[in-house]
């Protein structure tokens, strides 16, 4: 099986090499500013308050949206949190995961909708996501680390690009499954497009959406260990730290830090779009 051997290997690292990097590294310097100043900002503003408060409002919206179950659980994950003196770690993972789930949001939701009104786009679109979800994380590292060099930055690439299709393919879904007597009600009341699409479709596909938007969040957490190895702060380095000098107690310790944080964040953001979707059926 030896006759011939594809040179992928030697035309991508021409192609890296002799040309994306030369030609388009003040692009991917300009795509870095941005978005490290986006991520020092969210930083910023979360450390500047104390954690007290913080902590208090984390409290207060969870009863608001959730019920006093998730108000306890969230006081005793953010008493934990203060506890293990992980507080301002988790603050920092906070931070990436709002960072990529609000640039998922932004390119998931438009991209989902064209998607579903156009069915070329979606054909195109489709392998694209097929591809996105089934390549192995640690993959998206490798670009990340080459075009974005280490921290924050790359982590947020990387952590888009994996937590990005939830968002894309769930409002495509979402508008998909808006009834089709509803459509043509509106068409027959003289609704445009972009009535029809913003005041009828979007409406309706609120709840699909809502489930994507959580979903990318849940992603974008998740990859909080593995961006950890490219340099992104937070608990995924306390993990790593734990990992590579075999500290089981300080693996464990930034392990059940993660696992507090993505049960708030899941709980509250679901429980927050089933309220917006109640309210508005009323």
């Amino acid at each position: 099986m030896n006759y011939f051997k594809f040179p992928l290997e030697d035309w991508t690292n021409r192609f890296v090499d002799g040309w994306l990097i030369p030609n388009m590294g003040g692009f991917f310097d300009g795509i870095s500013e941005v978005l490290r100043w986006f991520i020092d900002v969210v930083t910023n503003g979360l450390s500047a308050v104390p954690a007290e408060i913080l902590a208090l409002l984390l409290i207060i919206l969870a009863w608001k949206v959730g019920g006093k179950g998730l108000a306890l659980f969230t006081f005793i994950g953010c008493v934990y949190l203060g506890a293990v003196d992980i507080w301002e770690a988790a603050m920092q993972t906070v931070a990436i995961v709002i960072v990529s789930t609000v640039i998922s949001i932004m390119f998931g939701i438009p991209v989902g909708i064209l998607s579903a009104l156009n069915k070329t786009v979606d054909k195109m679109v489709r392998p694209i996501l097929d591809f996105m979800q089934t390549l192995p994380s640690f993959v998206y590292l490798i670009p990340a680390i080459l075009l974005f060099g280490l921290g924050g930055v790359p982590a947020v690439i990387a952590t888009f690009v994996f937590a990005t299709p939830p968002a894309v393919r769930m409002t495509n879904l979402g508008i998909k499954q808006v009834p089709s007597d509803v459509i043509e009600a509106s068409r027959a009341f003289g609704s445009t497009p972009w009535q029809l699409l913003f005041k009828v479709q979007f409406p309706l596909a609120m709840p699909t959406v809502m489930a994507g938007i959580n979903q990318t969040m849940m992603l974008a957490l998740s990859m909080a260990v593995i961006a950890s190895m490219i340099g992104a702060p937070g608990l995924g380095s306390t993990v790593l730290s734990g990992i590579s000098t075999v500290n089981v107690g300080l693996g464990l310790t930034g392990g059940l830090g993660i696992v507090v944080l993505a049960i708030m964040l899941d709980r509250i953001t679901q429980n927050l779009g089933d309220k917006n979707i109640k309210t508005k059926g009323r």
